[in-house]
């Protein structure tokens, strides 16, 4: 199929992003970024850690994008007393029966909200990163698979750290992107004011199925994407390991850690789903550039030399962005 004819195609079918912005629209104000993003993993078939203070609509975002696309949606409140069996359920032993039966647990839902997971221990927390990786989870001698979309929004608080379980690095390079979840404008937030200070039933319709948004997905990966736009990715997560390669070797002592190859993957998989729900059917390097802090900042790891300059992951992808050539 030509380029074309190809633009053509998606521009028809990703139509239907237009019409869940609008519904969503009716009930939160602002959040664009956190919305798309939350499409975008869909369309390429990834998970999305946010971080933001309370308040910021985070949940009610969520599920009113489930509720919008006619989707199940589980929140769940991770706990340092929480145990695997609460999330991904359980064996009960029925007294009539005289058998085991199997209780699920709420993982069993299209999008997952795992609310302050770092609240968790370990053992939960990898409960919850198998079950985003393999899309199915075992109690028992049973396996069993997920409902189809899956998708993990899990939150960090950047306030209240005390008695949290840091994700480690290697567990955190499994989400697609972190999103920063920010402040509403001025404007956003005098709108908020009006909504929330009287009581009123928004009706929102159901603009898309699970149907619909597999077909999507299908159409995602065939998204054109150039030789030279694939070897600028491939510059811009080499650039992050090898600094000195790129004309930076004062920022080498920086970096403790660079992208993995999974960055890579992942800025190809998001750069086609940001074209799609923008209705192109090819990837600019523009592209890849609007979504690079998203897929990197939790993948780049800053020195500690960084740490005591003040110097954030934010800082390195900036700086390696400026310097990497745009074809």
């Amino acid at each position: 199929m030509d380029l074309v004819s190809m633009n053509e195609q998606i521009r028809e079918k990703s139509l239907f992003i237009d019409n869940i912005r609008r519904e969503v629209g009716k009930v939160i104000v602002g959040q664009k970024k956190m919305i798309d993003a939350i499409l975008m993993a869909f369309l390429c078939d990834g998970h999305i850690l946010l971080e933001g203070v309370p308040g910021l609509a985070k949940t009610m975002t969520i599920k009113t994008v489930a509720d919008v696309m006619d989707l199940s949606f589980k929140r769940i409140q991770f706990t340092p007393d929480l145990q695997p069996a609460d999330l991904i359920g359980t064996l009960i032993y029925n007294q009539q029966k005289c058998d085991f039966e199997v209780k699920k647990g709420p993982i069993f839902a299209n999008i997952i909200l795992a609310d302050e997971i770092n609240r968790a221990p370990a053992k939960v927390q990898s409960a919850l990163l198998e079950a985003m990786q393999e899309k199915q989870i075992t109690i028992g001698n049973e396996t069993f698979k997920l409902p189809e979309p899956f998708l993990v929004l899990a939150t960090q608080n950047p306030i209240e750290q005390e008695g949290t379980y840091p994700l480690p690095e290697a567990q955190v390079d499994r989400f697609l992107s972190k999103i920063f979840v920010s402040y509403p404008s001025k404007d956003e937030e005098k709108e908020i004011i009006k909504r929330m200070s009287v009581s009123s039933d928004v009706t929102l319709n159901k603009v898309a199925d699970v149907n619909q948004l597999k077909q999507a997905s299908e159409y995602t990966e065939k998204i054109y994407i150039d030789e030279k736009v694939l070897d600028y990715i491939v510059d811009i997560v080499f650039s992050t390991r090898f600094p000195e390669n790129y004309g930076l070797t004062e920022w080498k002592n920086y970096i403790s850690y660079g992208a993995s190859p999974r960055a890579s993957i992942n800025l190809t998989k998001a750069g086609k789903a940001f074209a799609f729900i923008n209705h192109r059917g090819y990837v600019t390097p523009e592209d890849i550039k609007m979504i690079a802090y998203d897929v990197l900042r939790h993948r780049v790891i800053p020195s500690y030399e960084a740490e005591a300059e003040d110097m954030s992951s934010e800082d390195i992808i900036k700086k390696m962005l400026d310097n990497v050539q745009v074809p």
